[in-house]
């Protein structure tokens, strides 16, 4: 189960599309009348092949979506998590992924949606390993909420953060 807003499709590789009200200025600002109604700002990427060069781009074009968001570091553990899927999609698969980052009134949701069969599982890893292996333990010790959504082709890796957790 994801959460989308209406009308968002694919956008062309390395291009970015967010989403917002009509009457929302730029990128991460808020409705004048932002509240439990304001409806959702969302971002949308696609990921190229094995291109490492999206993970800092990712991270920007978020940083930018979330301007305004939730209280002090909070987007700083978003930045962080979403560095780590991105990687994740783009070491262990050979295909695309898109990026969606969704900000509503409960919070942030991100998933990074890839196409190959396989489910990714937090693991233990070995000291010989250096900071290598830690990425899913991150998201699972700083997130609200993660998991993995099947797909018919691929799978979704994704993660929730409320803006006001401390």
């Amino acid at each position: 189960m994801t959460r989308q807003a209406r009308g968002s499709g694919p956008v062309a590789i390395g291009t970015t599309s967010v989403e917002a009200r009509a009457d929302a200025g730029n990128v991460g600002e808020e409705p004048e009348d932002a509240g439990p109604r304001a409806q959702p700002s969302q971002l949308r990427r696609r990921l190229g092949r094995a291109d490492l060069r999206a993970v800092p781009e990712a991270r920007r074009a978020l940083r930018e979506l979330l301007r305004h968001w939730g209280k002090p570091g909070r987007s700083e553990i978003a930045e962080l998590l979403t560095s780590e899927l991105v990687t994740n999609a783009l070491v262990h698969t050979d295909r695309e992924a898109l990026l969606t980052a969704t900000v509503g009134p409960d919070g942030l949701r991100v998933e990074v949606r890839d196409f190959v069969a396989g489910r990714p599982r937090p693991r233990v890893p070995a000291a010989q390993d250096g900071t290598h292996g830690r990425g899913l333990l991150l998201v699972q010790s700083l997130a609200s909420a993660w998991g993995v959504l099947p797909h018919g082709v691929g799978k979704s890796v994704w993660f929730e953060l409320d803006a006001e957790a401390a």
